[in-house]
């Protein structure tokens, strides 16, 4: 058949409409499913004859296993097996240590897992874990992380191959000659992701091929991972994530439960699920290292920086090393002719450090605009006018020009619409009764990633389209971006095309994370419908039977060292209440305002900032996990003692942005938008404690006992 005319994409934005990009957008395509509970999570696929899995923790923290006694659990009801270091299938090795469970006797640290109960039904196997009997030889244990402890060292990489040690110019010289200094330590405690939806698996092998369905970032990390693991052609294992309930970081890389998942269905010969309780979370799936952040900042009487160092301490563990690289930030905010940017790591017997929202970025940038806040005042130039003189068109650290750079935009429109101007700088300067005002600003920056991704664009004798391609969707709209991109690419209504995506079975694609998904994932689809419309056009805008497909891949197209710096940038302002009788913090306004490119949806951008700036409040007054030095665990490990954001906590949320192009990105000029609302919330919210108080809390979370005697 002849395919309509293409006829753009202006036109109504409702379900069905064209979809326009960059317009306030479509509602989510999978919306209905999802309220209707149509859409299926890891642990709401049942196999006939699925089995049920609890892992059993370890209860030291280091030490070996003497013996493992499962008489008892193997006398339960309905108990099908126990696995141990003993009897449990052996994975091959890999990169990710904390994937080798039950392979030996080791306990590296509190909560590693040590045994697997499965049965046929979830109580019995929790009941079954409940019986089994661990024996253990205990070993001294170091768990607390010191700013002197002997065995720190500088790793060569950072995450993200980040280099751990950075340094330009003579920064002690100048340091030594600024007329205006700051030197200041920031501290944070561990904190921990806590998605809603908990880590799950359900696994299954049929004729020597494995399906996992699994919650997680990104199917075709796990499936190149479960491959090796289980020494099995990549080709022999699928791998389905097609809705998830939240990652923030602790889902982007395969996690011990899809590893145990399938060992306990490939030793039973059953397909079985396993859903993580969320006490055991805290133990195996990652969390952020508690940081110790030393920034010293020297610059004139104008406040123009002339040296700054940013000397980071963390810990690692000793199974996988994982370094939080968040001296980056300042390589790349502010001119700084004369820098050092260090990280120190210690490996402690701790659980695994892994990625959480914004990993760098969000610490590192509340610590530097901590400092900035505090040159501010030493100075005695206003925050905002700090900030904006100290911009630079290039980034710092590589001198590379910006392809696109509108932070002082950010922070004027910011300032404007918050009403900054005619701030009394003073700090307890504005009191209500008991309840001291102030206010706060900080910038936000964050990377843009691009990843090489493939995809596949289909159109149909009858004039639909599908398009394919394994994106994973964590709760961001990512399903509907994809498909508004198809859509304005092929130059149809929204309506008229169909979208995979969450399957290892389709063309491969990055994970979600990083920022990164939509723009590498829509550069594909993008690339693949521009050439499926040139193929339809080769056969004079005619549909053969069967259709007509086109596959993408931008292998070639994203540069490994490309020419310019990219980045998206911010400006957050908040205010704040504190009460003088209990120490008590309360947010009342929270402004950001972005340059994060082209926004494709303004419906789900806005959703995104204004959840990215709720978690930045969480990390700046509520979130931390306490280290236990007794015992070696967490203590906060359920959602009673780990305090996130409510409604009741947050008021006020106004998320903007500016009209940003930027052709240097990709096709849609997009940028990264899921972390930059997070980046610069918790040093907005610290700065306006301060000036609501005049005290300068430099250790988060903002606790009232804190605040309490000092006020």
């Amino acid at each position: 058949m002849n395919i309509p005319d293409r006829p753009g994409t202006a036109g109504s934005t409702g379900p069905g409409a064209p979809g326009p990009l960059g317009a306030p957008g479509p509602v989510r395509l999978e919306g209905r499913a999802k309220v209707t509970g149509a859409a299926r999570y890891a642990a709401e696929h049942t196999p006939p004859g699925t089995a049920y899995a609890w892992a059993v923790p370890a209860t030291v923290p280091r030490g070996r296993v003497v013996s493992v006694d499962a008489g008892a659990a193997l006398a339960e009801p309905g108990a099908v097996a126990v696995l141990t270091h003993e009897n449990a299938p052996r994975l091959k090795e890999v990169e990710d240590a904390t994937l080798l469970v039950l392979q030996n006797d080791r306990v590296p640290h509190r909560g590693w897992f040590v045994a697997l109960a499965v049965a046929d039904t979830p109580e019995a196997a929790r009941a079954m874990a409940t019986a089994v009997r661990v024996t253990y030889a205990p070993e001294d244990h170091d768990v607390v992380l010191t700013p002197g402890h002997p065995r720190l060292r500088v790793p060569e990489e950072a995450n993200a191959g980040v280099p751990g040690s950075r340094e330009r110019g003579d920064f002690d010289g100048a340091y030594a000659g600024a007329p205006v200094r700051v030197d200041a330590t920031y501290t944070m405690c561990a904190l921990h992701n806590h998605p809603m939806e908990p880590h799950a698996t359900t696994a299954r092998w049929e004729d020597g091929r494995l399906v996992a369905y699994d919650s997680c970032q990104g199917a075709n990390a796990v499936q190149e991972t479960l491959a090796g693991l289980f020494g099995v052609d990549k080709a022999q294992v699928t791998v389905v994530a097609e809705h998830v309930g939240g990652g923030f970081g602790c889902k982007g890389t395969p996690r011990p439960q899809v590893v145990l998942a399938a060992m306990a269905a490939r030793h039973t010969g059953r397909p079985v699920r396993l859903v993580l309780p969320r006490a055991q979370l805290a133990a195996v799936v990652g969390h952020r290292a508690p940081l110790v952040q030393r920034l010293r900042i020297g610059a004139g009487e104008d406040g123009v920086i002339t040296a700054l160092a940013h000397e980071v301490v963390t810990h690692t563990s000793t199974v996988r090393e994982f370094v939080e690289q968040a001296a980056a930030p300042s390589r790349a905010m502010y001119v700084s002719p004369n820098s050092r940017t260090t990280h120190r790591v210690v490996a402690l017997d701790v659980p695994s450090p892994s990625w959480m929202r914004a990993p760098g970025e969000a610490p590192g940038m509340y610590a530097l605009e901590c400092a900035m806040d505090e040159l501010a005042c030493a100075a005695g130039v206003d925050p905002v006018e700090l900030r904006v003189r100290n911009d630079s068109a290039t980034e710092p650290d590589s001198g590379k020009p910006y392809s696109s750079r509108h932070l002082v935009e950010c922070l004027r429109e910011g300032a404007r619409r918050f009403g900054w101007q005619g701030r009394d700088p003073r700090p307890r300067s504005r009191a209500e009764g008991r309840l001291l005002i102030g206010t706060g600003v900080a910038s936000s920056y964050y990377p843009v990633f691009l990843m090489p991704s493939s995809a596949e664009a289909h159109v149909t004798e009858t004039g639909r389209y599908r398009v394919r391609i394994n994106a994973t969707d964590i709760g961001t709209g990512a399903r509907t971006v994809v498909a508004q991109i198809a859509a304005d690419a092929l130059g149809v209504a929204l309506d008229r095309v169909a979208v995979e995506i969450g399957s290892s079975a389709l063309p491969a694609a990055p994970l979600a994370g990083g920022s990164s998904g939509t723009g590498s994932w829509g550069w594909a689809v993008h690339k693949a419908c521009r050439a499926l419309n040139g193929m339809v056009d080769g056969h004079g805008g005619t549909v053969p039977p069967g259709g007509l497909t086109a596959t993408a891949d931008t292998a070639d197209d994203v540069p490994s060292d490309p020419p310019h710096a990219k980045a998206a940038f911010g400006a957050q302002f908040a205010e704040v209440a504190v009460d003088v009788d209990t120490g008590e913090v309360r947010v009342r306004r929270l402004l950001g305002v972005f340059a994060a490119g082209r926004i494709l949806n303004a419906r789900t951008a806005r959703s995104q900032f204004a959840g990215g700036m709720t978690m930045g409040v969480g990390m700046a007054l509520l979130e931390g996990s306490t280290m236990d030095p007794r015992f070696g665990d967490f203590a906060e490990r359920d959602l009673a003692s780990y305090h996130v954001p409510t409604y009741g906590d947050v008021h006020g949320i106004e998320a903007h942005w500016i009209d940003e192009t930027d052709p240097l990105l990709n096709p849609m000029g997009s940028k990264g938008i899921g972390e930059i609302g997070i980046v610069g919330t918790a040093a907005a919210v610290a700065n306006a404690v301060h000036h609501a108080t005049g005290v300068r809390v430099r250790d988060l979370p903002i606790l009232p006992d804190k605040l309490l005697g000092r006020i």
